[in-house]
Parts: structure tokens; sequence; C-alpha cells
């Protein structure tokens, strides 16, 4: 199928099916977006941000919530 097919049926949807796919599709991303933020943290691509975080706190540059 292709986008512009997908688009075409997503319009074609009723009200109350579009919602239900709206949040199926929200819970989809958010579900794509952990996954690929647990393969950075995994993979390392995330640790310069931690460093930078721990420095910055020893650094006394971080202020309580």
């Amino acid at each position: 199928m292709s986008i512009d097919e997908l688009e075409a049926a997503v319009q074609r949807l009723p009200e109350n099916e579009l919602k239900s796919f709206a949040q199926w599709f929200e819970e989809y991303l958010a579900d794509q977006w952990d996954r690929q933020i647990e393969a950075d943290i995994a993979a390392g691509r995330l640790d310069h941000l931690g460093d930078r975080a721990q420095a910055a706190f020893d650094a006394g540059e971080c202020s309580p919530l």
C-alpha cells in the first residue's frame, strides 16, 4: 500500500474508527520511540549526555526541582 492509498483510506474512515485509529497510531509511534531510545542507550549513543549532566551536577550547576 502506498502513502497516497493509506491517506485516502484514513480519510474515508468514519469518525469513531478514525479516533480508534488515531489512538492506536499514537501508541504505535510511542512504542517505536521507546524501542529506539532503548537501542540508543544499549549502544552507548547517549552516554555523552549522561556524562555532561554528571559534570554539570559535580560543578554545582544544577538546582533542585
